[in-house]
């Protein structure tokens, strides 16, 4: 019989070693290996503290400036690191829900040549959430160049009805895999169930004027560690802004100045 352990690890280790630059297709099937709920096992090396302690801290590397957790694939790997300090053994998923919230990645299998693979903790999210769920990485974001204004209407006319809605961008995603899409990010007053209900009628109803074959997707504003909402923080302005629309006082070429009251 094998060890407990013997067969995820091999199956890890095996996607390990068809990691290559370049290679996502690789890189994807090693993700899926860790996200595997029955198979899935990591040997988390701790610095201090043992398994299951209240003080058990994990080892930290920094890598171009992010920060990973070293840990290794099997219990032969963990002999051949050298590492004489308590480790644990941790499902991929469980690493994963841990350490993304915190910016942090793991490293594989940092003492083998090569020096080991690199999850960053935006995969870390991708496990933690569901594969499927999200564009596979690195993604290439950018401000759309598609000339579509009569989606563009439609969604800025619905989303001056549904009153969930504070304003909406929008970038075009090229995922390492799959097809590149238009996304629409969210921001919003509320996310009860009547909101989230009202804004996804309002993309049922827009989504008519685009064109076939064009995928959209959409994306919360407020969710702090999706790379797609991060990127439009940080380089868009809203195309759709209720705030700056109901806000516009009357004011410059035609008209006068408000009176002030004193």
């Amino acid at each position: 019989m094998s060890a407990p352990g013997t067969a995820e690890a091999g199956h890890i280790e095996q996607m390990l070693r068809q990691v290559v630059p370049g290679r996502y297709d690789a890189y994807e099937a090693l993700l899926r290996a860790l996200a595997d709920e029955t198979a899935g096992r990591v040997w988390m090396l701790l610095w201090q503290g043992g398994p299951g302690s209240p003080s058990a801290q994990y080892g930290n590397m920094q890598v171009e400036g992010y920060g990973y957790a070293p840990c290794v694939t099997s219990a032969q790997e963990l002999a051949a690191s050298g590492w004489n300090r308590a480790h644990e053994i941790v499902s991929g998923q469980d690493i994963a829900r841990a350490l993304y919230p915190e910016g942090w990645g793991i490293w594989l299998n940092p003492h083998a040549p090569g020096g080991g693979v690199g999850i960053p903790w935006p995969d870390l999210r991708r496990i933690a959430t569901g594969l499927d769920r999200m564009p596979a990485g690195p993604l290439r974001i950018t401000e759309p160049s598609l000339q579509i204004p009569q989606f563009y209407a439609l969604l800025t006319q619905n989303a001056h009805r549904t009153e969930a809605v504070r304003s909406l961008r929008r970038a075009w995603v090229q995922p390492a895999l799959g097809a590149a899409y238009l996304a629409v990010g969210l921001d919003l007053y509320e996310t009860g169930p009547a909101a989230v209900e009202s804004v996804r009628t309002m993309m049922r109803q827009s989504v008519a004027a685009v064109p076939e074959g064009l995928p959209v997707s959409t994306v919360a504003m407020s969710d702090d560690s999706d790379p797609v909402a991060m990127w439009l923080r940080a380089n868009t302005r809203p195309f759709y802004d209720r705030d700056a629309h109901l806000g516009a006082a009357p004011g410059g070429y035609g008209y006068p100045p408000p009176a002030h009251r004193y």
